[in-house]
């Protein structure tokens, strides 16, 4: 829920120096929560559109695959009030890349029916409804964007329809699967390297090292 620009732009850069997390961060504009202010009606609650979100991300030229962005917001039920709440979408997002991770692996993508559905609990909390329903040609602009679209569709519920990472150039890493499963190779490989520190930089030693990581990446 935090969109200011610095500090989202801020969080993927950390996530980048680190190289061992990703970002997922929230556009402005999307929907604005009663908390923040009255409105008359759920439309003046809307500050942006697909297309006008688009063009704003472009122009930030925010590039790198440790951060990812999700469109729109969704609504949950509280389960200790039981009152309709509005969230942004990286809070369902967290849910998903765990129950993604658990049923499945990190080098699944986290997204689709099978993993993203989020009407059929895939966030770990109920979704019931978007914030804005959105046209095949929306998703598209979103999509080409690298904004991943949260859709609704009359038959199958609500599901995370992308999984781009905010990486311009394509390849293997402008999807989020990838960028994690190689975070999760590269805290792995630091792993068993300590069992070679402070070794001479030997043949020997190379070969050790290759004998304890090939087994793993096999």
């Amino acid at each position: 829920g935090l969109t200011n620009g610095s500090l989202t732009t801020h969080m993927i850069n950390v996530c980048e120096s680190r190289a061992d997390a990703m970002a997922l961060i929230d556009l402005p504009n999307v929907y604005k929560p009663a908390h923040e202010g009255y409105e008359a009606d759920k439309s003046a609650r809307i500050g942006t559109t697909p297309s006008a979100a688009a063009t704003a991300l472009r122009e930030r030229r925010l590039d790198s695959s440790y951060g990812a962005t999700f469109y729109p917001w969704v609504q949950t039920r509280d389960d200790n009030s039981g009152q309709l709440v509005w969230i942004p979408p990286t809070v369902a997002m967290m849910g998903v890349l765990a129950s993604s991770e658990r049923s499945a692996q990190i080098w699944y993508a986290p997204a689709g029916f099978n993993r993203g559905g989020l009407s059929d609990g895939a966030a770990g909390i109920p979704v019931i409804h978007i914030s804005e329903r959105l046209t095949s040609k929306q998703r598209d602009i979103l999509y080409e964007a690298r904004i991943n679209p949260i859709a609704s569709f009359p038959n199958t519920g609500i599901v995370v329809f992308g999984q781009k990472t905010l990486q311009e150039r394509p390849s293997a890493l402008d999807r989020i699967h990838v960028r994690r499963l190689v975070i999760y190779l590269k805290k792995q490989i630091s792993i068993l390297s300590t069992q070679i520190l402070f070794e001479q930089n030997v043949q020997a030693t190379w070969n050790r090292f290759k004998g304890l990581i090939e087994p793993f990446l096999a």
